[in-house]
């Protein structure tokens, strides 16, 4: 096991990698921006340095720094939480070259998987059903070409990255050439690659992931599904587990088919197989993502099993001791994802001083978050600061809890999305569970 590892990130994540590394007595290193300074994470690791200024790009994307760092300090491991260098494959050959282990799959598996068109190569060989869509596209005629062999409505994808960006919905061909564009330019700035392919567009659809733990010695282990298809520009902002939407039978083949799909690029560590769940049950593969998630703490409170930190073991070589048959979804469990930002005004970001915070309480509720009252949120960075989990032993149960625990939430300085939960979990098309991807679009329409 490892006595000491780095954690290349900040905030929640930043702070949970910590508390999972304290219970199991590993010692923790955290990074900082000029920003950051009084940032949760400084105070609760056992040693923790300044790496750069507040630009994400002069301190966490600083990989030399962070490198530097841990061979400094005689950190064994990195841990790149979720975001910024967490799929980042120079960042995972250099933990490589520099025998500092990358809590992660291996450099060879991000490549093969980051690349969402040669990912689902990867897939269809493997007998994993696959969205219909077009190669790499080589410039805007061949992509016209495609477009109209595919057929509208369509999708233009980034063929990096994550996070919705480099995503743009086409329903006619006279959008077509500027949705291109914007695409291209899109994931050019956010990932420095603006390569795109297209995707037939699935509607209604539901946004379905499985979660798979895969140790180094060929174990596949998925712990269940997870409803994600409440979305704001691709962005998920409430998740369930298990998904309501799932019965026991397409469960058992979901369950097969990402590990397989697992299995066919020799994954290991913690990875996420993210689908699409027509009207019609059939569900098809959309990517894969090669990291920790957002939403990892639904699956493991309907589990009882510490992702983050069968992450950390399995890094260090460690057998998983259970198997499939061994993993049963108990209750139900929803995240929804606070962010400083107001609803009311576009969305508008949100920082400054925190002046009151109150955290829900009570039985099975969880809030992941890293802001303190009179913490300062910084401007620079993404907007989310906290988690808000609830679980229950049904899921009308559990959103009950949710709405109590919503209505509990205070967080006053800044602006946040809480109100807007509770009317999403108060809408009859919700509670149904017969919701899909354009669900806040359709609130919007009405």
């Amino acid at each position: 096991m490892f006595s000491k590892i780095l954690i290349a990130n900040r905030g929640e994540i930043a702070v949970r990698i910590i508390r999972a590394c304290k219970e199991m007595g590993i010692q923790t290193v955290a990074v900082f921006s000029e920003a950051d300074r009084e940032a949760l994470h400084v105070s609760l690791a056992d040693e923790s340095y300044c790496i750069g200024s507040a630009m994400v790009r002069d301190s966490y994307l600083n990989m030399t720094a962070l490198i530097s760092l841990a061979a400094g300090v005689g950190a064994e491991a990195i841990h790149p939480g979720y975001g910024l260098l967490a799929e980042n494959v120079k960042f995972a050959k250099l933990c490589e070259q520099c025998n500092i282990k990358f809590i992660g799959p291996g450099s060879e598996a991000i490549q093969r998987m980051g690349d969402k068109e040669a990912a689902k190569r990867t897939m269809r060989q493997a007998g994993v059903p696959v969205i219909p869509g077009s190669e790499m596209l080589i410039d805007i005629d061949h992509a016209r070409h495609e477009a109209a062999v595919l057929g509208y409505p369509l999708l233009i994808k980034a063929r990096a990255g994550g996070g919705g960006r480099g995503i743009r919905l086409v329903r006619s061909e006279s959008e077509f050439d500027s949705a291109f564009l914007a695409a291209s330019s899109e994931a050019l700035a956010a990932f420095g690659d603006g390569a795109v392919y297209l995707e037939k567009f699935i509607s209604p659809a539901k946004h379905i992931e499985a979660q798979l733990l895969c140790d180094n010695y060929s174990n596949v282990v998925c712990l269940g599904e997870r409803e994600c298809s409440i979305q704001r520009k691709n962005q998920k902002l409430i998740e369930e587990c298990p998904s309501p939407a799932i019965s026991n039978d397409i469960r058992e083949q979901l369950i097969a088919v990402a590990a397989k799909a697992a299995r066919a690029v020799n994954y290991t560590g913690v990875g996420t197989m993210e689908f699409l769940l027509d009207k019609d049950k059939n569900f098809y593969f959309m990517e894969m993502n090669t990291r920790l998630q957002v939403e990892h703490p639904v699956t493991e409170m309907t589990t009882g099993i510490d992702i983050v930190q069968w992450q950390i073991r399995t890094a260090a070589g460690v057998k998983l001791p259970f198997r499939q048959e061994d993993i049963e979804l108990k209750g139900h469990a929803i995240e929804c994802r606070i962010n400083a930002e107001n609803p009311m005004e576009n969305y508008r970001p949100s920082s400054g001083k925190i002046t009151l915070l109150h955290v829900p309480g009570g039985p099975w509720v969880r809030f992941d978050t890293a802001v303190y009252q009179d913490y300062t949120v910084p401007p620079f960075y993404d907007s989310l600061i906290g988690k808000l989990i609830v679980h229950a032993s049904t899921r009308e149960e559990a959103i009950r809890k949710m709405r109590a625990a919503l209505c509990e939430l205070v967080i006053e300085g800044i602006d946040h999305n809480g109100e807007l939960h509770n009317d999403i979990l108060s809408d009859k098309a919700f509670q149904s569970g017969d919701y899909t991807i354009d669900f806040l679009d359709k609130r919007l329409r009405r």
